[in-house]
């Protein structure tokens, strides 16, 4: 008889995926032969997938099926060749079924990006990953206060805000609690502090979110590609290469809009359907600006992310 066991992946790295099963077992699985073929051109399987496999031995298997995903964080990958059966481009998913993405960013040293922030939220809110939190560190820095309350506009959105500081122990035990029990997604720009955050929440953390398991690895002369990271005190950590160059996948410019929790609202508002909220008569966004009621600088990251997008939409015919 088949030994067929549920299980998540916890790590993929070229066509390869490590799946723990509920009693913690890890086999190192590959897809079956309908699956195979499906993943030439979709990612069918992503660490936080849920999953059944037909245990092979004691190590390895082979994923029979993968669950429906409750969430996808994604990104628009450049594809050549064969892969993504010659689109110029195709979805990566970076993490499937995460319950939270934290995005950390620096209170000063370096001076956050709010256009970055927007850039991940836009992300985030198109994920359909349920939490979506903004971890503000190097808050005890001398002269921080004016840039931390930049970050003031994000809560009136309804974004949950951590204010931290690794240095002197702020704001770690909540950290912990977000953490604890739950797929999270952890990331933000270079020198914010993460792997400081990361080693006060667990010791080593920062270590084993970058380390390369050679037990796993035995045999296999290629680079990772991600893995969720188990949690002492329970949940996973997802280590996601490239992920702060995300290029938003499968948003058309004009539905940008709709990933803006302040402006969606007001679209329906507009006197035009299609309208862009740069230019047109009657709109009612611009008029929100105007009033006070939208922040500039969102609007102007709304503004700036749509003429990327659409430039890119030229550059591909």
């Amino acid at each position: 008889m088949t030994n067929t066991l549920a299980g998540l992946v916890v790590q993929e790295q070229s066509g390869f995926f490590w799946v723990e099963t509920s009693g913690g077992h890890i086999y190192m699985c590959r897809l079956r032969g309908r699956l195979l073929e499906q993943a030439q051109s979709a990612d069918i399987a992503a660490i936080g997938d849920r999953v059944q496999i037909t245990a092979v031995d004691a190590s390895t298997g082979t994923i029979e099926s993968v669950e429906p995903r409750k969430s996808i964080l994604s990104r628009a990958l450049r594809t050549e060749g064969n892969r993504g059966a010659g689109a110029a481009e195709r979805e990566q998913v970076i993490i499937a079924n995460a319950d939270q993405a934290i995005f950390v960013f620096a209170a000063a040293q370096p001076t956050p990006s709010m256009r970055m922030l927007d850039r991940f939220l836009v992300v985030g809110e198109k994920s359909g990953i349920d939490d979506l939190v903004i971890v503000i560190n190097k808050v005890d820095l001398d002269g921080a206060a004016p840039t931390i309350s930049r970050f003031d506009l994000y809560q009136q959105l309804g974004y949950k805000l951590l204010h931290t500081s690794a240095l002197r122990h702020e704001g770690i035990n909540a950290l912990r609690e977000l953490l604890k029990d739950r797929i999270s997604v952890f990331t933000g720009p270079s020198g914010v502090g993460k792997s400081s955050l990361l080693n006060q929440v667990q010791p080593g953390l920062a270590r084993s979110v970058r380390s390369v398991s050679q037990t796993r690895h035995e045999g296999l002369h290629t680079t990772r590609d991600s893995e969720l990271v188990k949690l002492d005190f329970g949940g996973y950590l997802a280590d996601t290469p490239g992920i702060r160059t995300l290029n938003i996948w499968d948003v058309e410019p004009e539905e940008l809009d709709a990933y803006f929790r302040e402006i969606a609202p007001l679209v329906a508002e507009c006197r035009f359907a299609d309208c862009s909220h740069r230019n047109e008569p009657g709109c009612a966004v611009r008029t929100a600006v105007a009033d006070g009621k939208i922040s500039h600088s969102r609007y102007q990251s709304y503004c700036s992310l749509r003429e990327e997008m659409e430039a890119a939409l030229d550059a591909m015919y």
